[in-house]
């Protein structure tokens, strides 16, 4: 079954996530398309892609899929994880990516929207990282991306409350370049995809791997990176984790003990 639909025409690419029973849920079935799509759109020499929902969907992505989710003792978002392959996969893709954000976005897909180059959304656009709903310990190189996109602060505002935020609110703190009404949503997107097409594709190429470069260009100690990954295993190895999953899959609140 195709969990994604694509389409190449006039050097701009087209991956519409098209799994509505699932709420574009970053399953690894997914994301394995949109990996493949992505590979294949570079060969064919696509000079710029929209990464979208299927038209009408209320929800962009649901996020990772919690049923994949690895149970307590187990990383849940190691590096081989499919989620983070694909961020990786979008960080070093040489062609710009455009997320066109028409609906609500959820945990590990507000992620993928940001890891985009360039974020246009409607009003009916919602961010909300879950993580903490679901007692899920997020991994370093997430944190430092929105920290990145939206400073310390705010990153914090979005990961602790995990509450939703508005397209507005989306707007002024820097995750949307752009929120346009929803009945120019898809020309606007298509508008700024052609202005990008008609460019130097070597250009671009190159001053997207610089900023990939230069926004790493202070890197954690090798103390640093291993207090944080003890942090984030006292997490996924406690019972506080194992409740979220279980709470998820039984659609009831939470109980979490701290412990």
């Amino acid at each position: 079954m195709p969990f994604i639909q694509t389409k190449l025409e006039k050097h701009i690419g087209t991956i519409t996530m098209d799994h509505a029973a699932r709420r574009n849920a970053l399953s690894e079935a997914l994301i394995h398309e949109m990996t493949e799509a992505l590979e294949s759109m570079n060969e064919q020499r696509a000079r710029v892609i929209v990464l979208r929902a299927h038209p009408g969907a209320k929800v962009w992505s649901a996020g990772h899929d919690v049923n994949e989710l690895p149970r307590p003792g187990s990383d849940p978002l190691g590096y081989d994880d499919p989620l983070v392959r694909i961020l990786r996969t979008l960080q070093y893709a040489a062609i710009p990516v455009i997320a066109m954000i028409g609906g609500s976005v959820w945990g590990g897909a507000c992620d993928l929207a940001i890891t985009c180059d360039i974020l246009i959304g409607s009003p009916e656009a919602q961010f909300t990282m879950t993580p903490a709903k679901l007692g899920i310990p997020y991994n370093a190189s997430g944190l430092l991306r929105f920290m990145n996109t939206l400073g310390v602060n705010s990153a914090k505002e979005l990961f602790f409350t995990a509450q939703p935020i508005t397209a507005e609110r989306a707007h002024q703190m820097g995750i949307l370049n752009h929120l346009v009404p929803s009945e120019e949503l898809e020309a606007f997107t298509y508008g700024f995809a052609e202005a990008i097409a008609r460019n130097s594709p070597l250009s671009i190429a190159a001053m997207k791997e610089s900023f990939r470069l230069l926004a790493n260009a202070s890197p954690l100690t090798p103390n640093m990176f291993e207090r944080i990954q003890a942090l984030r295993r006292k997490v996924y190895d406690s019972n506080d984790y194992g409740e979220g999953i279980q709470s998820f899959l039984e659609k009831r609140p939470p109980v979490f003990r701290g412990e």
